[in-house]
């Protein structure tokens, strides 16, 4: 069992930037794949980035490419979106996911076991 907590959002203006933070508990942190994904309102969750259990192996929607860094602390069980260049169509509530069942990165919502609770991010024009 992993339990996920997400923190770091907030409302920043077109061009900003924010890190969003997840903090995972438990001690296999570090045999699962993470993802980040996000859902703005009426539209469907989707993938922003994940990356891999060592973290040599990342993998970015090309929405966000360029502009987002995802990594992850194995040894504080944590993960960090890192969003730069921040655009309003990026306003939307990020969830962190963990997947223990992945190999290398995942971009479908069912590859990922457990889920946090969302962090709203707002961005304005």
């Amino acid at each position: 069992q992993v339990q996920l907590v997400e923190s770091g959002g907030g409302l920043v203006q077109a061009g900003g930037s924010l890190r969003l933070s997840c903090a995972a508990s438990g001690r296999t942190f570090s045999s699962y794949a993470m993802g980040w994904f996000r859902q703005a309102p009426g539209k469907e969750r989707e993938f922003v980035g994940g990356i891999s259990v060592s973290g040599g192996s990342t993998k970015y929607a090309d929405s966000v490419k360029g502009r987002f860094t995802i990594t992850r602390d194995n040894a504080k069980n944590t993960v960090s979106l890192q969003m730069k260049s921040l655009k309003p169509e990026d306003t939307a509530v990020y969830y962190c996911a963990a997947g223990g069942r992945v190999i290398g990165t995942a971009t479908m919502r069912s590859s990922y076991d457990y889920w946090g609770q969302g962090t709203q991010v707002t961005v304005s024009s």
